[in-house]
């Protein structure tokens, strides 16, 4: 549990102290400390790319080919197809939920709206990500506790790491489920082909409908029919792609 701790406080440091010195550097270059895109998506992709490198030079993160030797496409590609279903449930689940403060919305909607911000988010921030939190910090978890207890400690720690009471429910249902993809495969690669698309469909719906307020139901044009038709459709998605995923997930001999 304290290495798990430490790996997050590590991953904040960094974000911490790429924030600090990029921020530094900005100000000194160009005379300003005005928040712009630039400076955001150089602040990411600079405590990303630190992140990434640190933990896999320091071996906190062990990566091998050996499961990718096992041309797991299949369940690569479930992944995908599950965290795609998953995004209208996901997002009227949240809707039902209580407002919570979003502390990174003006951050977020920087990011979002350039054409450089998918770098950041929909790369950089899900091979981050799934490094630390399945490859370092649920790998930690998982010599110690039983399985469903490290992945439930493991998804609470990436909830928290977000910072963001908004983002924090979303965070910890998904870290629920990339812990289970990790835990059944002993790999990162089929938690990266989720994040990746759950990013990367947050990013597109982002700039289709950049209102950051829009509702469901104002995307299905106040018919609360075709919402609900639409979770149906999404459940018909998910559901598949789960059972497909227990049946083709396992671990490289």
């Amino acid at each position: 549990m304290k290495k798990a701790i430490l790996d997050v406080l590590v991953f904040l440091g960094i974000q911490a102290a790429a924030s600090f010195t990029v921020a530094a550097i900005w100000r000194v270059a160009t005379g300003s400390m005005d928040m712009t895109v630039g400076l955001m998506l150089t602040t990411t992709v600079v405590y990303s790319v630190l992140t990434i490198t640190l933990f896999l030079l320091a071996g906190w993160t062990q990566v091998s080919p050996t499961w990718l030797r096992t041309r797991p496409w299949v369940v690569l590609i479930w992944s995908v197809v599950a965290a795609l279903g998953l995004v209208v449930p996901s997002t009227w689940i949240q809707e039902q939920m209580p407002e919570l403060p979003n502390l990174v919305e003006q951050e977020f909607d920087m990011i979002l709206k350039d054409r450089w911000g998918y770098v950041a988010i929909g790369l950089l921030a899900p091979l981050a990500e799934e490094i630390v939190f399945r490859g370092a910090v649920l790998r930690s978890l998982l010599t110690r506790q039983r399985p469903w207890v490290a992945i439930a400690i493991s998804a609470v720690l990436f909830a928290v790491a977000h910072l963001n009471p908004a983002q924090m429910p979303h965070a910890f249902a998904i870290g629920l489920l990339l812990g289970w993809l990790y835990w059944r495969t002993g790999s990162i690669l089929p938690g990266m082909a989720y994040h990746w698309a759950n990013n990367s469909a947050a990013y597109v719906l982002y700039n289709f409908y950049p209102d950051p307020n829009i509702k469901l139901i104002d995307i299905f044009k106040d018919s609360e029919l075709h919402v609900y038709m639409a979770l149906g459709f999404s459940v018909l998605i998910v559901l598949p792609a789960l059972y497909q995923l227990h049946l083709w997930m396992r671990r490289a001999e």
